[in-house]
């Protein structure tokens, strides 16, 4: 079985542990706060003091930070992942971050003989915990097979985009399109109610309906406002969007609408782009 380290144990991060602990994989885990790392006392997972202990046990080191500083905090410096793991270690990051972090990242571990693949997420805690989350990876061939067995024990599917940073960018035009479905579900439920149509009545027509989303879903069971979504995403959510603009920036895309409209969600959350 392939010896894993894993980093970043919040919502996502610790169920997605616990299943890779569940599988029989040899885990060892690092955390800042030792109330993190108490939920695995009842398992067989080991802690380290610092992550560079932590990869000097481990093949596969695991990332579930929450942004693109955050993992070169836990890579970088004297106790770092970069400084404990071997010749042949896979780092695999689970934030999501830009492309280019990741590109920046490989390159420093190819000087150690460390690969490093994107594998960003997406389904929540509960899909993690039942072995059902959409894991969207980008990375070589046989760097990302080698992961596989990891990724599986709690993921499904898991989707190989293509080479390093392909994940990234799936999950960020991913991010982009429900945060603009977001507004469009609100403001029809809105103009629903200004017509005389109750927003609970027209929420359970478009989830049986062709208008049917995710987002429209979580909205309607926010009480149709943004207010509960803002309050847990939607600062995560706008530094999705500001990263995909950011990046369609430096090809000269043009987003279209999608990107407006996710604006406009920006906006009625009050965290504008």
């Amino acid at each position: 079985m392939t010896r894993v380290g894993f980093i970043g144990l919040g919502l996502q991060g610790a169920p997605i542990a616990r299943r890779i602990v569940d599988a029989g994989h040899p885990t060892t885990l690092w955390a800042r706060r030792q109330a993190s790392l108490d939920p695995f006392a009842d398992t067989a997972a080991k802690s380290a003091g610092t992550p560079a202990e932590l990869a000097a046990e481990s093949d596969v080191v695991c990332l579930c930070v929450v942004g693109d500083d955050d993992v070169r905090q836990v890579l970088g410096g004297p106790e770092g992942v970069f400084a404990g793991l071997g010749a042949g270690g896979t780092v695999v990051v689970h934030s999501t971050i830009h492309p280019d972090t990741c590109r920046e990242l490989a390159e420093t571990g190819a000087e150690l003989g460390v690969s490093v693949v994107d594998a960003p997420v997406s389904g929540g805690p509960a899909a993690a915990a039942e072995g059902r989350l959409l894991v969207m990876v980008g990375g070589e061939d046989d760097v990302v097979a080698r992961c596989l067995p990891v990724l599986e024990s709690f993921a499904d599917p898991v989707v190989h985009l293509g080479g390093l940073g392909s994940g990234q960018t799936a999950k960020l035009l991913n991010n982009l399109l429900f945060t603009a479905n977001l507004s469009t579900a609100y403001t029809t439920l809105t103009l629903g109610e200004a017509l005389g149509v109750d927003p609970d009545r027209l929420g359970e027509v478009l989830a049986h309906g062709t208008a049917n989303s995710f987002a429209a879903g979580r909205v309607t069971s926010a009480g149709g406002t943004l207010d509960r979504i803002a309050f847990h995403a939607g600062d995560l959510l706008r530094k999705d969007v500001r990263l995909i603009a950011d990046l369609a920036g430096s090809v000269s895309a043009t987003p279209g609408v999608v990107l407006t409209a996710a604006d406009a969600t920006l906006d009625i959350m009050e965290r504008p782009r």
